[in-house]
């Protein structure tokens, strides 16, 4: 059962995919960028508040784009939302998020199905996970 605190966060939170248990995922990758944003905020890189707001902004900027928000395209403004307050919040830069972007996505096509994806050394550093 989820703390009436993390209830509340959560359901300021526009369209999460969610059951009486908490947040759904239907891919790991949303699950890990779900977590990587609640431990930022944990951090105290950026309110809740301020969380809700991109993540709200940037749905609607999809949505005007033509985004038919069938809630398949959830995580992917999420994510969107996350590298925009990254990025406004000078947590990190454009480059960093490119590189991660590029290393992540070689680290997953090289990682066996049902495996987890690990980064290499030198793209771990570069996400503040390495020495």
């Amino acid at each position: 059962m989820m703390a009436a605190a993390d209830d509340a966060r959560l359901a300021a939170l526009p369209g999460l995919p969610r059951d009486e248990a908490g947040p759904v995922f239907a891919q790991p990758w949303q699950a890990h960028a779900f977590a990587l944003t609640v431990a930022l905020h944990e951090r105290g890189a950026f309110t809740w508040p301020e969380w809700a707001a991109a993540l709200g902004q940037a749905i609607a900027a999809a949505q005007a784009a033509g985004d038919a928000d069938l809630g398949d395209t959830y995580y992917r403004h999420w994510v969107d939302a996350l590298e925009a307050l990254v990025l406004a919040k000078r947590i990190g830069s454009a480059d960093v998020l490119h590189a991660l972007e590029h290393a992540w996505a070689d680290a997953a096509r090289r990682t066996p199905h049902g495996q987890p994806v690990v980064l290499p050394p030198a793209a771990a550093a570069l996400a503040g996970g390495g020495s």
